[in-house]
């Protein structure tokens, strides 16, 4: 088992080391499911992740691999994520296409960056103030790792955190998500460098070219990505210069 805990209260009882284990007490841990994949991909998921409850109370820890199994999904295991979305001066939003390499929907385009925020003191909070200070420093060090994108050029500041959204979806027979998953908008110019073992392809589109980008059959999306922009995207995108600030710092979850 390499699950870890922490003792957190939600609601009338702690969630202790001794519960986790009895929802979780067969949790997969072998290595079968990551034969054959990229080396890389491989190390990164090792990464620690944080592991929540439904609303989002950090319960524990366990590794990208962990989270990350249908096996594991299947009985419930929940992790906190992010999902940045990056506007030009032009309004229209950095698209990635995700590495082939990439062992979760690989080859399929997404927002500009979508990730997790890792068991570190910069990026895990158990209250909403520290939680999303915790995915803005996880969100500028992977804007940096997967897009070249210099910590300089998106000040901390500038990221506003609208909202979070509770999904689960499956990537193949072996792999899914299940996230809360913070919602980021940030607007600025800059300069990219993608990492090729995680991005295969980038693109700045208006709203109007995103939905034909989606009548296009030959295209994949993340699953994360169609749900936002089948919910508020192009709301928000419409207020993205007046009217955001009625959109940001939503307190409760949107379950998806």
């Amino acid at each position: 088992m390499s699950v870890t805990t922490t003792e957190t209260q939600t609601g009338s009882a702690p969630i202790t080391a001794e519960t986790i284990l009895s929802l979780f007490p067969d949790i997969d841990t072998s290595g079968e499911a990551l034969e054959g994949h990229d080396e890389e991909q491989i190390r990164l998921m090792d990464e620690v992740c944080i592991v929540t409850d439904e609303n989002d109370m950090p319960i524990g820890t366990a590794s990208k691999k962990l989270c990350h199994l249908n096996t594991n999904i299947d009985k419930g295991l929940l992790h906190r994520a992010f999902s940045v979305f990056l506007f030009n001066d032009k309004n229209e939003l950095l698209l990635q296409q995700r590495a082939s390499e990439k062992i979760t929907f690989p080859d399929m385009w997404t927002n500009t960056c979508c990730s997790h925020p890792l068991h570190m003191a910069s990026e895990t909070g158990s209250n909403l103030e520290d939680s999303v200070l915790g995915v803005k420093n996880a969100a500028r060090r992977k804007l940096e790792h997967e897009l070249g994108i210099k910590k300089e050029q998106v000040p901390l500041e500038d990221f506003h955190f609208l909202t979070r959204i509770h999904y689960k979806a499956p990537s193949d027979g072996k792999w899914g998500e299940h996230e809360i998953d913070y919602i980021l908008f940030i607007k600025a110019n800059v300069d990219l460098n993608p990492s090729p073992n995680e991005v295969r392809d980038v693109q700045y589109v208006s709203a109007e070219k995103l939905k034909q980008l989606f009548e296009d059959p030959s295209l994949k999306f993340t699953p994360w990505f169609k749900l936002i922009c089948n919910s508020m995207l192009f709301e928000w995108w419409a207020s993205l210069d007046t009217g955001l600030d009625k959109y940001k710092n939503e307190q409760e979850i949107r379950r998806m």
